[in-house]
């Protein structure tokens, strides 16, 4: 195996730095600070970071098709339009749960756009308030699950038939049996169950051999997993414990994209972890990701 390598690349500090989506056609990383309530994109070219300000919490932003971007913006999907800096709304859930907000969101190969939710103040996140959505084109909202403590990490296989979810506070990757053409999920099973010390599991990508890179919050890693035989293959540190989610990127999607929290860290734990909030970006894994999907809505 070459030697692996990782570099704070984006220096920003985020207070919850997530959900990174690499868009090919600039070479650029997109991300969301979810506390510091921004949209950033950051040129690997330039090593310039432009940004957006949210009017509240922002779970994700993903590409649209017909340009600019969709995010979740407290508990709205709003449309981002990068040229002139707005956010006009979509469409709202959970209009009876206003101690709720968007967490984490990906666009699946169809164009569909899932997203889950969870309760802003997580640490009360027992009663399970949480649920995941499906997005349409026509923007009708589908809920495929309800009982959600913190809804996270997502991606889908490459012959579209099984769905890899995480809802962090499970300490678990699960697996489902996903219908391509409804977006309804089956057959939920546990692929993989976190070790002690590895943390809450957070954001996740495949590889382009089904693999699974799964970002692992309060435990500064990244962990490769075997969906197939539940094993652990890799272990990546980061000089960063609060690691939140990953993607894969570069000109040829071998270089993989790691975002980070600074949130709730005291100043001795600052001082540790200097490079806390940042993004890293590891070389050297010997495997390459797959480009994202934008939403057809």
């Amino acid at each position: 195996m070459s030697s692996v390598q990782v570099e704070s690349v984006v220096k920003e500090h985020a207070l919850i730095g997530e959900g990174p989506v690499w868009e090919e056609s600039d070479q650029t990383l997109l991300f969301i600070d979810i506390a510091g309530q921004k949209i950033h994109r950051w040129s690997a070219a330039t090593n310039q970071i432009h940004s957006l300000k949210t009017d509240d919490t922002v779970g994700f932003a993903v590409p649209r098709r017909s340009g600019g971007y969709v995010a979740g913006v407290g508990r709205s999907i709003v449309a981002v339009d990068w040229t002139n800096q707005k956010a006009t709304s979509l469409v709202n859930v959970e209009e009876d749960k206003p101690e709720n907000r968007f967490n984490d969101g990906k666009v699946d190969p169809m164009g569909r756009l899932l997203a889950g939710t969870m309760r802003k103040d997580a640490q009360t996140a027992q009663v399970k308030p949480g649920s995941l959505y499906l997005v349409n084109s026509d923007l009708s909202v589908t809920k495929l699950l309800s009982q959600v403590d913190i809804s996270n990490g997502m991606d889908w296989t490459q012959d579209l038939k099984t769905f890899f979810y995480i809802d962090s506070l499970s300490l678990s990757v699960d697996a489902f049996n996903y219908d391509s053409s409804t977006g309804h999920l089956g057959n939920r099973q546990v692929v993989y169950r976190m070790a002690e010390g590895e943390g809450l599991p957070d954001g996740m990508t495949l590889d382009a051999e089904g693999r699974l890179w799964v970002a692992c919050y309060n435990g500064g890693r990244v962990i490769h997993i075997d969906p197939a035989t539940g094993k652990r293959l890799q272990t990546v540190s980061l000089p960063a414990m609060k690691t939140t989610s990953c993607c894969f990127g570069g000109p040829d999607y071998s270089e993989l994209y790691v975002t980070s929290a600074s949130l709730d860290l005291d100043q001795s734990e600052l001082q540790k972890q200097p490079q806390a909030g940042n993004t890293f970006r590891v070389k050297g894994l010997g495997v390459k990701g797959r480009p994202s999907h934008s939403f057809t809505g």
